[in-house]
């Protein structure tokens, strides 16, 4: 399960428009706005190193924060959308949504896959392939999962992992409820499937001199 509330540092933004944003930008900061949870909207400003930082280190939109404003209550909040440069692909700004505990929201959550050391298909030199590398949640804003959790242990060549083979945290349920929708397989080694197919070649081969042998027998009669 998800562990402690990261912090993410804000300023009130007191101007709006273009103007504000503009000039908050040759500052050093990447506008934003804070939204919903019953209040108004939010101008804020956040260091653009920051948060930088944090897009760089990834799930940023998936990941649940304590927003800090001075003078103000801190308020959980996750990010909706990520404005960018078109040319240069850096952040130009954001949208911060307000949450309750109780809020349910829907998150791409990454699937993490375990005892790959001692799968017994990868151990006879299965291979493994990941279909979905994340799965779409709906959780609960106050009981978001870091991952899911696929175990391979007893997984063998040929197995195949499904949604329904993933035990779902405490308040999580998958978006996709009308199919049981494959996570990743263990398919046989390539050195296997060139055996079997050597194998049907002398199968043929085989067959082959079988007729050959019949139509000679056939014409010397």
């Amino acid at each position: 399960m998800a562990g402690p509330i990261p912090d993410l540092q804000a300023t009130a933004r007191a101007g709006t428009g273009k103007g504000a944003a503009r000039q908050a930008r040759r500052e050093g900061q990447v506008p934003g706005v804070v939204y919903g949870g019953g209040e108004d909207p939010q101008p804020i400003n956040i260091k653009y190193n920051v948060l930088l930082k944090k897009l760089k280190a990834g799930k940023f939109l998936s990941t649940l924060f304590n927003l800090k404003i001075e003078g103000k209550d801190d308020v959980r909040v996750i990010c909706r959308n990520v404005q960018r440069d078109v040319v240069k692909d850096l952040p130009t700004h954001l949208d911060l949504m307000r949450l309750h505990r109780s809020s349910r929201i829907n998150l791409f959550i990454p699937v993490e896959f375990i005892n790959q050391e001692t799968s017994a298909g990868l151990k006879k030199g299965g291979v493994l392939t990941v279909i979905r590398n994340e799965v779409e949640l709906k959780v609960t804003a106050g009981d978001i999962p870091d991952h899911l959790i696929v175990d391979l242990e007893e997984m063998e060549v040929g197995d195949v992992a499904t949604i329904s083979n993933i035990k779902m945290p405490e308040g999580s349920r998958p978006m996709i409820t009308d199919r049981d929708f494959v996570i990743a397989n263990i398919s046989a080694p390539s050195s296997l499937k060139s055996s079997g197919g050597d194998e049907d070649e002398v199968d043929g081969e085989e067959a082959a001199e079988g007729e050959e042998t019949t139509e000679d027998a056939a014409s010397e009669e």
